[in-house]
């Protein structure tokens, strides 16, 4: 009786564990059923389509309104619907958001998009910069249908970023960047150590899935 009374107790503190529980270290950001805890602000929209957020036109951007993220590493699993598409983690959003534009001039966009070039960009546009500010170190994002892991790391006003485990992007705020060449480009200058973090919509022509969003403190 008490083994059966034991193990019925144990079932009910595992169904009792909510959806932003973490596991090993990591707390999850998307429940994988609906948009709790997430708001979207700009054009177009996101849904949850098997347990999958789905970008829909834009541009615009869902943000997680539940908190600030600093000194924490960020993990994004992700694949595009087609060979290539485009969207964006955002981190170091100053405020919350009302509109698509702040996020992108006062905060950075860490880039999803492998062919930038097919838009008349270049490599500071690539998956796992940050837009147009930094040049990747390597180019490891896997075409649509695949998956894709990006780690976000912010280590005070440094921020680095992995994609499928080979670092893209070593950058802190302040060292030098190329001057602003496109008018919708970020406006230059240093961001807060501490900010807000969302996912891009882009446009009706580029869809992006996004299975897990995730988050650890960082150990010091």
């Amino acid at each position: 009786m008490l083994k059966r009374s034991l193990v019925f107790f144990a079932a009910l503190a595992l169904a009792a564990v909510p959806a932003t529980a973490q596991t090993s270290g990591w707390t999850q950001l998307f429940n994988g059923k609906d948009l709790t805890g997430w708001k979207h602000v700009g054009p177009g929209g996101d849904t949850v389509e098997d347990g999958l957020i789905k970008t829909h036109g834009g541009m615009g951007l869902l943000y997680y309104t539940n908190q600030k993220f600093c000194n924490c590493t960020l993990r994004v699993v992700y694949r595009m619907r087609d060979f290539n598409d485009n969207s964006g983690v955002f981190i170091r959003i100053p405020t919350e958001p009302t509109e698509a534009w702040m996020p992108v001039n006062k905060g950075y966009e860490v880039q999803i998009d492998n062919h930038p070039e097919t838009s008349g960009e270049d490599e500071y546009h690539v998956t796992g910069t940050l837009y147009s500010l930094t040049k990747p170190l390597a180019k490891p994002g896997k075409p649509g249908p695949e998956w894709n892991t990006m780690e976000i790391t912010l280590d005070g006003l440094r921020t680095i970023v992995t994609v499928n485990g080979e670092k893209v992007t070593d950058y802190t705020v302040g060292q030098p960047v190329p001057p602003r060449k496109f008018k919708f480009e970020p406006d230059r200058g240093p961001r807060p150590e501490c900010g807000y973090m969302g996912l891009q919509n882009h446009s009706d022509k580029d869809v992006v899935f996004f299975k897990t969003v995730e988050y650890k403190p960082l150990k010091k």
